[in-house]
């Protein structure tokens, strides 16, 4: 295995590490607040109706998801995906999730420019993500082939699609966690003590984002320093 990849193992292994720190540190917040009962009593699946209807949008269907944390806004379907923990329950997490997620819908609602930068570049994301492994590999000579600079540059570009698309996540994400807290206070489903432990929630998780954006960060310049070593 050449030393090039090596050092790209190395590297990815330390910046899995964080991220898996982090998210662990985002499960044991959503742990904490889901044991804690609003007392508006809502489920997730009320917080998402009423948020939408306080935006008058009426095209978004809220559905139950499998698994713990799979919560998500889809705009081509215009489906929002309430887990199983968040969908039918009352707890301090549920809300906070389903009016972040709600923050996704009125985000595409209102045309918001990253969110429509990010669902652009999607498909090259796709690809780019499908490809990356296989020419790291290639790059690095991991095959006992040599694939020389011209391999290690197109690697480059497939990791700077991923690594803007991470970036590009994080406005997103915050944006969506913002018009979340904004409208549980003003809309009066949580007290201010809950208030503090929704924003706690999203603010955990919009830490796994920031991770995962600083890793691919790492990863890009580790190959662009390694592009330029190899060309002098």
């Amino acid at each position: 295995m050449g030393g090039g990849y090596l050092g790209y193992m190395i590297i990815a292994g330390i910046m899995s590490f964080v991220g898996m720190m982090v998210s662990n540190r985002l499960k044991s917040k959503f742990n904490k607040y889901s044991k804690v009962q609003l007392d508006s009593g809502m489920t997730g699946r009320e917080v998402a109706e009423a948020m939408l209807r306080h935006y008058n949008i009426h095209d978004v269907k809220i559905v139950p998801a499998k698994g713990m944390l799979t919560d998500h806004y889809n705009p081509l379907t215009k489906t929002i995906a309430l887990s199983e923990p968040v969908y039918g329950s009352r707890s301090i997490s549920a809300a906070a999730v389903a009016a972040h997620e709600c923050g996704h819908a009125v985000q595409h609602d209102t045309a918001y420019s990253m969110l429509k930068m990010r669902s652009a570049i999607v498909p090259f994301v796709k690809y780019a993500s499908m490809a990356q492994q296989y020419l790291l590999m290639l790059a690095f000579g991991a095959f006992g082939i040599g694939g020389g600079p011209t391999i290690l540059f197109i690697t480059i570009i497939a990791f700077a699609v991923t690594t803007l698309f991470s970036f590009i996540t994080l406005p997103v994400e915050f944006d969506a966690s913002k018009r979340a807290l904004v409208w549980l206070d003003d809309a009066g489903i949580t007290t201010e003590t809950e208030h503090e432990g929704a924003k706690d929630a999203l603010w955990w998780a919009a830490m796994t984002y920031v991770a995962g954006a600083l890793s691919a960060l790492v990863i890009f310049l580790f190959l662009v320093l390694k592009y330029v070593s190899s060309n002098r």
